[in-house]
């Protein structure tokens, strides 16, 4: 067959593959998106199809990849057919479904495939997402139809041996759609069945002038990669890699050359040749240029822009009157017009209605609103729409930062929403812009290293121990790789290189790590549109949500609206505070809470900022004792420094805030633009500000450089450096001084920090501040009410509230409602968070009390017998909820099990209501416990406290450590949360040796690869948990003695592990050196103790030295010292004034230990007695 010149085909290729499957078939493709053009182009190939299994997840992925290699890529799907219509889901009859491939010639094309896609998931989906062929029929206009492969309904015939129904089904998809857009696929990789099924086709395509194709079936980019397929086909059933029973038969299915492929098809060449043809009838392209905004219809007589004018012209109007601008009106309104013009020259005046009609909605319906978020605080529009809640003049926040009029995007304003209420408008925006036009977006779990070696272990068939050992090698930090873990962890390297079964199964899970593994809904993400969303983009249904095929990334680039409906906790806190302050302050609201209160800057600089959105870490609390904030711009700073980039800068801003006449600038002008950060740049604005005044950049064009010095582009930065090196000469700077200047803002750049989120951010911080400091008690339970099921939170918490006097009060049925309560000073343990006893059961009995409390325990029992289960008042029991009826717990728990048998039993007796449990009514309150038990012992206080801490997470009678405060103190051993409290603010380091008495609650022992035994154990005292690590020489002395439920005495080093997220919990480990009990570490103490000089201690003196470098430092090392009581003097050298002055009203108790610890301070050097 003539084939014709290159030139006259259209597209400069030979052969093309049409049927490929990428990452994107989840576990069903092996073919990395990034790799295929490449892979094609070493093919000499020069366009390529993907076609994922019944989905188009990567399809604008792939398109992409494809265009900035030169390989055109053509946009198409293989989906599954049902066998009848796709609404019918028999068991028997339906799960037979075929395959077929489809692909997109142009946007029509694209938009019916869309359709049979998103279709197959909204309504056909039965164990897959399937179409049908009526389906096929209405959307088939601009589509390519392949026949499948072996598993297509028409190789499904010919295999059956059915020939007229093969040739029925060719003529009915041949039908469909037309002329040359339907072809019989043909493929040769060695299977049983394929050489039968081709040579049917051949026969067909004579016979009804059906043209034939040659393609791959591609699951894999080369040959070797076949063993990774085998690997995630392995993963994918449960199985393991020596069951062939689920395995991709062969390694034929790669990316073949046409050299291949035309050998494989010698007899058939035109099937090679139509692929050619097929390619070149496949124009469809993405279009990544136009914007599709829904249109916002404002009330007549208004459009879209003056409408939004109108909304900001009162808006800021009403700032106005309330006195909250902080300078003249004429600045706002300058600033308002300049705003809203380049909103509506970049067409975003309906963006912006959206927004505000949606935020308007949950402020109308009372739910909370976060302040703002990202870098759509800096708009002056957001703000006087009510839209952001931070005044964008104030701050200096710039509104280009939001909005570029020189880099044409689309704005991106995401909204926190209080958690428990974000999904109400979610369905309001819903309704308003119809089912059609708004979803949410879909989500990629990927194989991270952990996941990967361990999928990767179970289809090699290795042990589960083998793999966890090798798992657990692995750093613990985010975004760990294994390549990352071999250059840094010398342990898993060694095992890498020494264990040849290691080595395999490090070297498959590498093969695996970053796939997709499945697909889950984004937290957060909703799209609407203004025609409906399958004009431009696939749908699929995770869990009963409708969600998008493409991420939120993806969304964007196709210029579509996309939207963050965020949920954050601590707006549900704020709430919950709120309600319970207008219980007794009506007029009370967080909104006009001012932002200079004294006393709520006193809480933050003395650290006390635990449950504060935000602040609450360790690192956090010790900054802020540091840097002592007394305004909203410094908690902006705090949020924007305690990050890894700008931690590097804390020092400098830290001893700058004390000595802001050291600060030198390299030009006068940078005054203006770091005076608030004390010399140091922080923010994103500040670099453009820099460009701005220094350079003469608009604030458009200081935006883009800002981008590119974040973004790390070498060839980008050089070129702007010349611009801004000509730009600040010609503004009177030295060109030497311009490029130190340049390369000090480049560096800054990468870690900058965006003010305008922090400044949002800090507003929230404030709020949740203020109402700790003024009113702790509703703040602190509502706060509890968020964290019930973090135990480690909880305990947290509650220690908390001790230092601020208010007292957790015990549960007790006839005071407690379901969740934490405030009840006088105090707060009540809530029924709902006891172990078994549920919400349900809870506010019946709460229900039931508001009628009349209960008066004895037959009372209770005749009322309540019938809501919860037998656990569930043992619950009640062991926790002490039923003290108030005044019998032991001991005698309650005999006979609780009998009591309500005998509730149950009169209930059944007497149905038409309530009677007495036995008839009569005297002693009915201890006649349930009449019988030989009734003379039972309560039970041991430590059998009480234990019972309490299993179903609460908490002690209410008492603690397990209590008795042990003197030996504490005699043998100088601190609690959890000191020891944490010091290794943030430096009095201690890992290389300290501390004392730590705990209670043993976990002892995990763990064989070595030596054989020996070492232990994780995990003790607690009344301030938290510690995680303690006992080695095997160690163990071998003492770990048979150490056993769960006892208190013991650990010496050891600490360390800190900061949480990841801000439900979890800053986790203290220590390494132990040795372990004993209280009592002998009392008795070894005491036969070691001896003043450190045999001068009296009330001649000697501490003397500290201040350095420029340890100034900031100073009044920890002091308030450290005085901790220790005693006579000696605490002297301060200057050094800088050389002047001697004495800390007044301190004195300390000089020790070894304190020299020590001070040392770490304040530098070995600068410390000393005498």
């Amino acid at each position: 067959m003539n084939r014709g010149t290159k030139k006259e085909r259209g597209i400069d290729l030979g052969f093309v593959h049409l049927h490929l499957h990428t990452e994107y078939s989840l576990l069903d493709g092996e073919c990395r998106i990034s790799e295929i053009p490449q892979a094609v182009l070493n093919a000499g190939q020069q366009a390529c199809a993907i076609t994922d299994h019944g989905v188009m997840y990567g399809a604008v992925e792939f398109f992409r990849a494809c265009q900035s290699k030169g390989v055109k890529p053509i946009i198409g799907c293989e989906v599954y057919v049902a066998p009848r219509s796709m609404e019918q889901k028999d068991r028997l009859l339906d799960s037979d479904y075929s395959h077929l491939v489809l692909l997109a010639k142009n946007s029509i094309g694209y938009r019916n495939l869309v359709n049979i896609v998103s279709k197959a998931f909204t309504v056909g989906f039965y164990q897959k997402p399937r179409t049908d062929i009526e389906t096929l029929t209405k959307y088939s206009e601009g589509l390519i139809a392949l026949s499948g492969c072996i598993s297509g309904s028409i190789p499904k015939a010919i295999l059956s041996g059915d020939m007229s129904l093969a040739r029925e089904r060719i003529i009915i998809f041949n039908n469909i759609f037309g002329k040359d857009n339907f072809y019989l696929e043909l493929q040769r990789h060695g299977i049983e069945g394929q050489e039968e099924v081709n040579r049917a086709l051949m026969r067909f395509s004579r016979e009804l002038s059906v043209p034939v194709v040659a393609t791959n079936d591609v699951h894999y980019t080369t040959r070797a990669d076949a063993e990774i397929q085998k690997l995630l086909t392995a993963i994918s059933t449960g199985s393991t890699l020596e069951d062939s029973n689920f395995s991709m038969e062969g390694s034929e299915h790669y990316i073949k050359s046409e050299a291949e492929m035309r050998n494989l098809f010698f007899d058939i060449p035109e099937a090679v040749d139509n692929t050619v043809k097929i390619a070149d009838m496949c124009e469809f392209q993405f279009d990544f240029e136009n914007m599709h905004l829904p249109a916002y219809r404002p009330p007549l007589p208004y459009n879209s822009e003056n409408y939004l004018k109108k909304l900001c012209g009162e808006g800021l109007q009403r700032l106005s009157d309330l006195g909250l601008l902080c300078t003249d009106l004429e600045e706002y309104k300058t600033r308002l017009d300049y705003e809203l013009s380049i909103i509506h020259k970049m067409g975003f005046d309906d963006y912006m209605l959206i927004t505000w009609d949606f935020v308007n909605y949950a402020k109308k319906r009372q739910i909370p609103v976060g302040p703002g978020r990202g870098s759509a605080v800096g708009s002056l529009c957001t703000y006087v729409l009510g839209i952001t809640q931070v005044d964008p003049i104030k701050y200096g926040l710039l509104f280009e930062r939001f909005l570029n009029p020189e880099r044409v995007s689309m704005p991106d304003i995401d909204i926190d929403f209080c958690d428990e209420r974000r999904g109400e408008v979610i369905d309001y925006v819903t309704e308003k812009y119809g089912k059609a036009h708004v979803a949410q977006i879909i989500t990629f779990g990927t194989l991270a290293c952990r996941q990967a070696v361990r999928d990767a272990g179970r289809a090699l068939g290795m042990s589960y121990s083998a793999v966890d050992e090798i798992a657990k090698l692995l750093p613990k930090y985010k975004g760990v790789t294994l390549e990352s873990a071999l250059k840094e962890n010398p342990e898993f390297k060694k095992r890498y290189d020494s264990d040849p079964s290691a080595k395999k199964l490090i070297d498959s899970a590498m093969k695996l790590e970053g796939r997709p593994r499945n697909s889950s809904t984004h937290a957060t993400g909703v799209v609407i549109t203004d025609e409906p969303i399958t004009d431009y983009l696939p749908l699929a249904v995770n869990d009963d949500t409708t969600v998008t095929q493409f991420t939120m990334n993806t969304v964007a680039d196709l210029g579509l609206l996309k939207i963050d409906f965020l949920g954050l906790r601590f707006l549900s806190i704020i709430q919950g505070a709120e309600k319970r302050i207008k219980e007794h302050t009506p007029d009370f609201s967080v909104e006009r809470l001012p932002f200079d209160d004294e006393k709520t800057f006193d809480l933050l600089s003395e650290g006390r900022a635990v449950g504060l959105f935000q602040l609450e870490s360790e690192g956090m609390r010790s900054l802020l004792t540091k840097l002592k904030p007394r305004n909203l711009e410094d908690i902006i700073s705090v949020i924007s420094l305690y990050r890894p980039g700008p931690a590097l800068s804390i020092d400098a801003f830290l001893k700058n805030r004390i000595r802001p006449e050291t600060i030198q600038y390299d030009d006068p002008r940078l005054k203006d633009i770091l005076d608030t950060t004390c010399g140091v740049m922080l923010y994103q604005e500040q670099v453009m500000q820099v460009c701005r005044s220094l350079a003469g950049y608009s604030y458009g064009r200081a935006d883009l450089v800002r981008r590119a010095m974040a973004k790390k582009k070498p060839e980008v930065m050089e070129k702007e450096k010349d611009i801004f090196i000509s730009g600040a000469t010609e503004n009177g700077i030295a060109k030497e001084t311009a490029e130190k200047i340049f390369d000090q803002m480049s560096e800054f750049a990468k870690y900058a920090f965006n003010k305008s989120h922090a400044a949002a951010y800090a507003v929230v911080a404030y709020r949740t501040a203020y109402l700790k400091c003024h009113y702790p008690k509703e703040y602190m339970c509502s706060l509890l009410n968020t964290v019930m099921s973090y135990n480690e939170k909880v305990g947290e918490y509650i220690s908390d509230c001790a230092k601020m006097n208010i007292k957790l009060l015990p549960p007790d049925v006839n005071h407690s409602f379901g969740s934490f309560a405030v009840e006088g000073n105090n707060l009540r343990f809530g029924l709902a968070a006891i172990k078994n006893v549920g919400l349900l059961f809870a506010e019946r009995v709460i229900n039931e009390r508001t009628r009349k409390r209960f008066s004895s325990i037959e009372d209770f029992l005749t009322r309540c017998g019938g809501f919860g289960s037998v656990k569930a008042f043992e619950s009640l029991i062991l926790t002490g909820a039923m003290d108030c009826f005044g019998l032991s717990r001991s005698r309650m728990m005999a006979g609780i099990s009998a009591a309500l048998e005998t509730v149950s039993s009169n209930r059944n007796r007497n149905s038409e209501g309530q009677m007495s449990l036995f008839g009569g009514d005297s002693g009915m309150g201890d006649a349930i416990f009449e019988f030989p038990e009734s003379n039972l012992p309560e039970f041991a206080k430590n059998e009480m406290l234990s019972s309490e801490k299993s179903m609460t997470g908490l002690y209410f009678t008492g603690h397990p450590l209590d008795g042990y405060e003197d030996i504490a103190k005699q043998i100088g051993a601190i609690d959890t949360e000191k020891i944490k409290e010091n290794l943030e603010n430096g009095s201690l380091n890992k290389n300290s040796l501390i004392k730590f008495i705990g209670l043993l609650t976990k002892k995990r022992s763990k064989t070595t690869k030596k054989n020996d035994i070492m232990a994780f154990v995990t003790a607690e005292d009344e301030n938290g948990e510690a995680e303690l690590v006992i080695f095997p020489s160690l163990y071998a002395q003492k770990g048979e003695s150490i056993n769960e439920n006892r208190v013991y005495v650990f010496t050891g080093n600490p360390e800190i592990k900061e949480a990841y997220g801000e439900e979890g919990a800053d986790s203290l480990t220590i390494l132990v050196k040795s372990v004993c009990t209280p009592e002998e570490a009392l008795k070894e103490f005491s036969a070691k103790s001896k003043p450190i000089e045999p001068k009296a201690e009330a001649e000697q003196s501490l003397y500290i030295k201040v350095t420029d470098e340890n100034e900031f430092r100073l009044d920890d090392a002091i308030e450290f010292a005085a901790q220790t009581k005693g006579n000696a003097r605490i002297l301060v050298y200057f050094e800088k004034e050389k002047k001697l002055r004495q800390a007044k009203g301190k004195t300390t108790k000089i020790s070894e230990r304190l020299i020590s610890q001070l040392k770490e301070i304040m530098g070995k050097e600068n410390i000393a007695v005498k």
